[in-house]
């Protein structure tokens, strides 16, 4: 009994082995599509690692529509590292919408990373790109603000090697800086916006992308600030600071002027003092040599102290006239 268990086990595990190895259904599918597979070359999917359902599939979805793709284009495109159905549903959405669309132009887009049936329905469905605020300065110093709609197709024939989306809306944002900037007031903006959107149309921002411009419409704009009279009122602070420093310098200098001038008042005045304190000397050598007698030395007392007292007399009567009262 044992036995005849393991023995039907084996051979349900040897049936189901066959089958998984010998796909006859996806064989019969085939052949009942008019799609053409040898049953040895489904085996040999199976050792390459290829999933015959995906080919054998899509071979029967591209025979229906009229394309014809062999089986070792497919094979060869999902060993690449590529998507096999979404190639093929492009290239069924391109014959249908008359877009002209290779097997192998299919197949290098989506190599190159990008999905080609979006790239397809962009082509036939454009896209609408909203822009992020550009901000951008006329030439009366008002700021505005403007958001703009970019209508966009895909360019197949560009869509290899081709800038993204990022690059045009960059551009499209240069743009309207440009134009912007280019308008003599802000006013001539807010009233004519489209002149914006048709300045930027014959820039052919489009150059070297992956896509095709349709339109630029400008959705919004508003009036930002004040940025010129904001720039005069920095640059009058920045004047009036440059002024400060250089009177403060003129000050600094006259003060240091005052202070040196002072220092050499002390040192003149120290000279005299000095000069003073030798006269006591002066005479003594003059009183032993005998170039000085004692009636010239009392008659150069009677000199200073009748200087001294000429000098107190003129000080009483300045001061004493400073005193009177006015009439």
């Amino acid at each position: 009994m044992p036995q005849t268990i393991i023995t039907i086990v084996i051979v349900l595990a040897l049936v189901i082995l066959f089958f998984w190895m010998v796909p006859l259904r996806l064989w019969f599918i085939a052949i009942l599509n008019g799609v053409h597979v040898s049953l040895v070359q489904l085996i040999l999917m199976r050792w390459r690692r290829v999933p015959p359902d995906m080919i054998v599939n899509s071979m029967i979805t591209a025979s229906k529509a009229g394309i014809d793709i062999s089986r070792d284009q497919l094979e060869a495109h999902y060993l690449a590292g590529g998507h096999v159905k979404p190639v093929v549903n492009a290239l069924i959405s391109a014959d249908k919408a008359n877009i002209t669309l290779d097997f192998k132009a299919a197949t290098a887009i989506d190599l190159a990373g990008r999905n080609v049936l979006e790239a397809i329905q962009t082509s036939v469905n454009p896209k609408v790109i909203n822009t992020p605020p550009v901000a951008a300065v006329a030439k009366d110093g008002i700021q505005l603000i403007a958001k703009a709609r970019v209508t966009v197709r895909t360019n197949i024939r560009q869509l290899v090697g081709g800038a993204g989306e990022e690059t045009i809306i960059a551009r499209v944002g240069e743009g309207i800086v440009s134009a912007i900037g280019s308008a003599d007031t802000h006013k001539s903006v807010l009233e004519n916006p489209d002149s914006i959107s048709k300045l930027v149309l014959t820039k052919g921002l489009d150059s070297g992308t992956a896509f095709e411009i349709l339109s630029i419409d400008i959705a919004d704009v508003d009036v930002g600030k004040n940025i010129g009279a904001m720039l005069q009122m920095d640059q009058a602070n920045a004047d009036k600071n440059i002024a400060q420093a250089k009177a403060e310098e003129r000050r600094a200098m006259a003060v240091a002027q005052e202070q040196e001038m002072k220092a050499k008042a002390q040192e003149a005045r120290a000279q005299v003092i000095l000069a003073e304190a030798e006269v006591p000397r002066a005479l003594a050598d003059a009183f032993r040599s005998g170039n000085l007698g004692v009636m010239d030395y009392y008659k150069l007392e009677n000199i200073k102290a009748d200087t001294s007292m000429r000098d107190g007399i003129s000080k009483m009567g300045h001061g004493n006239s400073q005193n009177m009262p006015k009439k």
